[in-house]
């Protein structure tokens, strides 16, 4: 036996358990707040926002926390942009397409009418280039976005009277967030951005017409149901909504290497979960609202055909004019167009005749 090399290793392996409480202790203690801009009601979407927060305190031995403030705590929802910019709050968890307003290209890093789906949108953002090509555009803003949750494709709203053509979306008041109010206010809709906990009153003191907010598990949280009957689908400005961990720059700057990983890693961990929870979450909400006497209704094509062309119309005119829309729209539509070639390839195909088994399946069990 080899004495003096089982004592080196028993030396050595003393050294590491005397340095890992050692380098714990030399950790900072981080304490920030961070600002939603989602009600604590809806326990999917706010709750992203916490999942991140646990998953940091637990990778840094609680060294690093952070304390998520539902809309209105701290700032109004829809301010929350401006409190990370400002230095009112360390961090926010929001969706970046509330902020349009300040400039269009705020949408790419949330969501985009005839855009991405899940799957797309992530593969952009973490792997095609696309938190590159927004982190130029956030530090004009003093910000740094990480991807922290998903929502995957969403619903397109609650109305009180069927939408047959196009023409009946001119006047509709329609709560619509992000860029799919300048789309839909092409073809004569009166777009309403209003934060998520204020849609039911508007709706039903009939302030607004019709309202989307996410999907079924949301929309029966929120009671909308109770106020309109017709229910479509899809929502086609939000394939995917991205939701995002907004983090003043000069804080992030400061934290080690070690916070700012674990932080990567808990939004990451906060997407995958995100998702999952909605996948589970929707097609029970949604049997049970069609039970309750929901009318589910699909967008008719010519409507949808209308949106896709005022949509695409609404890029070009906006990057003509605008140079960051047009850098980020320019990458962001080349990953489209491939994304598009390989998934009507495998993707779409799969997934299409899988649907159709299953209906004709359930047909002959009738």
């Amino acid at each position: 036996m080899d004495r003096r090399g089982l004592f080196a290793g028993a030396a050595a392996a003393g050294t590491l358990a005397l340095a890992t409480p050692a380098l714990a202790q030399a950790m900072p203690e981080v304490r920030w707040r961070c600002a939603s801009s989602f009600p604590k009601s809806l326990d999917t979407i706010y709750g992203a926002g916490e999942h991140v927060a646990k998953r940091v305190a637990a990778l840094t031995d609680n060294k690093f926390q952070i304390r998520v403030f539902a809309a209105g705590e701290l700032v109004p929802g829809l301010a929350v942009a401006d409190a990370v910019q400002n230095g009112t709050v360390e961090c926010a968890h929001t969706a970046s397409y509330y902020f349009v307003g300040k400039d269009p290209t705020f949408a790419f890093d949330g969501a985009v009418p005839f855009g991405l789906n899940m799957r797309q949108n992530n593969a952009w953002l973490q792997a095609g280039g696309g938190r590159e090509i927004l982190k130029e555009f956030f530090e004009g803003f003093n910000t740094v976005s990480i991807p922290a949750g998903n929502t995957g494709a969403q619903m397109g709203g609650w109305f009180r009277k069927e939408i047959k053509t196009v023409q009946d979306l001119s006047g509709l008041k329609f709560r619509v967030g992000g860029f799919a109010g300048n789309v839909l206010q092409k073809l004569g809709v009166v777009p309403q951005q209003i934060a998520g906990g204020d849609i039911y009153p508007a709706l039903e003191k009939g302030t607004i017409d019709a309202a989307e907010w996410i999907g079924p598990y949301d929309d029966e949280k929120l009671g909308f149901n109770r106020v309109a009957q017709y229910y479509y689908y899809p929502g086609w400005w939000e394939g995917s909504l991205n939701l995002s961990f907004y983090i003043a720059r000069a804080k992030y700057e400061e934290l080690p290497q070690i916070y700012k990983d674990a932080l990567e890693s808990a939004c990451r961990d906060s997407t995958i979960e995100t998702m999952a929870k909605y996948d589970v979450q929707n097609p029970q909400a949604l049997r049970r609202l069609i039970g309750a006497g929901t009318q589910l209704r699909a967008f008719p094509r010519e409507v949808m055909q209308a949106c896709y062309k005022a949509a695409f119309e609404l890029y070009d005119e906006t990057a003509a004019k605008n140079p960051a829309f047009r850098k980020v729209y320019d990458h962001w539509r080349a990953f489209r167009d491939s994304q598009y070639q390989w998934f009507r390839v495998a993707e779409s195909s799969f997934d299409n005749f899988g649907y159709f088994m299953q209906s004709q399946e359930q047909q002959q069990r009738r």
